[in-house]
């Protein structure tokens, strides 16, 4: 097989070897239940508990026990916006988000104002992807129970003012969840510092493996739990424990902890080397994103206006290079981006879309490699279509 080159690591990111070596003898001869008393069963009680001490100290959370694991950030997104919507609808049905959300956020969003009555705030976002802080001063009201922003966009990288947020809602006694899915590895997450009250994070997007997620819920915070059936996760999330991805993402946050200085400093200089060239050598080309301060530091996302992302993408897959055109999650549906609609971008302009997104191995030759065939590769597209004159 020839060399392949992976620019998708926002889709998901390589089983580190030292993560799938911490988990496999969980996945072979230290099989136990947690739940059970005799000696196999605490050897994997003291598993868990030493990762979620590891993954405490990844977000910089005051106590372990304010991490419940779940199957996924989906999960984790879920079981905050509807543990808090079910905890505390007596009190108020009001919830404010964004537009440019993860489908995770959103479609529960929507499942709420179907099923249950909620009414959700959807806030607009600027041509950058920031939401304005006085529009969100604006929608709190009487009966607002929850705010729900992501910290940095899935898409486009944008970084949102969480701190800032996080005092807006402290100050009208909200709640405030938000989905670091995209940010964790990647920002220096503290959670004491920001004073969020929820926060999702999920193993796969810092080379863990698939399969499991974490939610981080300050203590105190009102929680109604979604899975009922047993007291696992101290009664927050019913169902025995996985184990072997527990112990996986443990490993995968601490050495996201301990990589992260040097990681950022290598993905910046890559990502900036990436949008300089891209837009100097490419005409006709839109970032997506603000261009340096406040964006991912290994997020790349462009529109080549009058050619097909899904086009682009096949080409370069034939080249040995693998990108995306958005989030992996949509990646069946012909509409474009709601992201990018949301940046003002007419339906033309967002079909054009292309994101690279970097890993802590990826390198400067590989960076090349790509920069070699993207130009020609947008040009044979353009070529070829009717829209494009010179």
């Amino acid at each position: 097989m020839s060399k392949r080159y992976y620019f998708d690591h926002a889709a998901t990111t390589p089983l580190d070897p030292e993560v799938f070596q911490a988990m496999e003898p969980f996945l072979k001869d230290k099989f136990g239940n947690p739940s059970s008393i005799y000696q196999e069963g605490q050897e994997a009680e003291r598993a868990i508990t030493e990762a979620r001490e590891r993954v405490q100290e990844l977000i910089n959370a005051a106590d372990s026990r304010e991490i419940i694991f779940t199957g996924s950030g989906t999960e984790a997104d879920n079981l905050a916006i509807k543990g808090i919507a079910m905890a505390l609808k007596e009190e108020g049905n009001h919830i404010i988000t964004s537009e440019t959300e993860h489908h995770a956020v959103l479609h529960t969003c929507e499942f709420l104002e179907k099923h249950y009555d909620f009414e959700v705030s959807y806030l607009s976002v600027d041509s950058e992807g920031f939401i304005d802080l006085a529009d969100l001063r604006e929608e709190i009201k009487d009966d607002t129970i929850l705010i729900t922003i992501m910290t940095a966009n899935n898409e486009i990288g944008t970084i949102q003012p969480i701190e800032e947020i996080a005092e807006i809602a402290a100050e009208n006694n909200v709640y405030f969840h938000t989905d670091a899915v995209q940010a964790a590895g990647q920002l220096d997450i503290d959670v004491q510092k920001s004073k969020v009250d929820l926060l999702s994070i999920s193993a796969h997007k810092i080379n863990g493996p698939k399969g499991i997620g974490a939610l981080y819920v300050k203590k105190g915070t009102k929680l109604l739990p979604q899975m009922q059936g047993g007291a696992q996760e101290r009664k927050r999330r019913a169902s025995t424990e996985n184990v072997p991805g527990i112990v996986g993402f443990g490993k995968a946050a601490q050495l996201a902890k301990k990589r992260l200085p040097e990681k950022q400093s290598k993905m910046i200089k890559l990502r900036d080397k990436i949008i300089n060239r891209v837009l100097e050598e490419i005409d006709e080309v839109r970032l997506n994103g603000p261009r340096q301060e406040h964006r991912l530091p290994n997020n790349a996302s462009f529109c080549f206006r009058y050619i097909e992302g899904e086009s682009i993408l096949l080409n370069l897959d034939m080249l040995g290079i693998a990108a995306s055109s958005g989030s992996a999650c949509t990646s069946g549906s012909l509409d474009p981006s709601h992201v990018m609609l949301a940046l003002g971008l007419s339906h033309e302009v967002a079909h054009g879309s292309l994101r690279i997104s970097l890993g802590y191995r990826t390198t400067e030759e590989e960076v090349d490699y790509l920069l070699e065939k993207l130009p020609p590769v947008i040009q044979k597209l353009r070529d070829m279509s009717p829209l494009y004159e010179g």
